[in-house]
């Protein structure tokens, strides 16, 4: 089973879309795959349908009162599953702090499925906390978005010094720009040139369309109702390297 997060510092960058759209690519090329949605907001739980309500709440789930197994959801769509979001999530890093095997806890919940799912995609709220620290322990590949900014680019150093400063074994960092408007010369200029600069950068854009936020009207992954799209497209492109950086191809 492998673990691939969609993860970064900074918020409202589209790691949600990212989480949402590779999950069900991954599904609909067969592979038996798990979205856990750690973000109180919601936002994945909300496109896949499921009610945001986990039983006895994250502290339930960390202190192991109950399986994770048990919190598992179905969804709309063959080989996909959902642990949802709860609005108690907003207390985890309470939660593991008080837990033992505080910074590896995420990935101890995770080992019992090991047979029953090929991919678990992690959707995690923004900031460097104790969870990330379990998010970041318990991955095998950090998609990280970014917004064609310097600020952005700020942000990746700060993970990537993060994730340096952890024990081994540690995920591979894979960076590509969200939310690019190619009638910007700004963005243009950044999508040409950082892949060229960073090998923690892919040549990956995702664009910013109307056709992405349409995705919380329709409640489903882009790749669904609008397959053909430019957007879709480019999840497809992200989809093919994660595949291929965990070795699933």
């Amino acid at each position: 089973m492998k673990v691939v997060a969609s993860y970064t510092i900074k918020g409202g960058v589209g790691k949600t879309s990212t989480a949402v759209n590779l999950a069900h690519l991954a599904a609909a090329d067969g592979l038996r795959t798990l979205v856990w949605d750690l973000d109180p907001q919601g936002g994945a739980t909300y496109l896949f349908r499921v009610r945001p309500r986990v039983k006895g709440g994250g502290a339930a789930l960390v202190e192991g009162r109950r399986p994770l197994a048990d919190a598992v959801k179905g969804t709309d769509f063959d080989r996909l599953d959902l642990v949802p979001a709860d609005f108690s999530y907003r207390t985890l890093d309470l939660d593991l702090d008080a837990a033992k095997h505080s910074h590896d806890r995420l990935r101890r919940l995770l080992a019992p499925l090991e047979r029953e799912y090929d991919l678990v995609v992690l959707d995690c709220p923004p900031g460097v906390t104790l969870l990330s620290e379990n998010v970041v322990r318990g991955s095998d590949v950090l998609l990280v978005p970014l917004v064609p900014a310097l600020l952005s680019l700020r942000t990746l150093d700060q993970l990537t010094g993060f994730v340096a400063g952890l024990p081994k074994p540690r995920p591979r960092v894979v960076a590509f720009l969200s939310m690019v408007d190619r009638r910007k010369k700004a963005h243009r200029d950044l999508a040409a040139s950082l892949p060229a600069e960073r090998d923690d950068v892919v040549p990956v854009v995702v664009p910013s369309l109307a056709v992405v936020e349409q995705m919380a009207v329709e409640r489903a992954p882009v790749t669904v109702f609008a397959p053909r799209s430019a957007a879709s497209t480019a999840y497809r492109a992200l989809w093919d390297v994660v595949r291929t950086e965990l070795n699933l191809a």
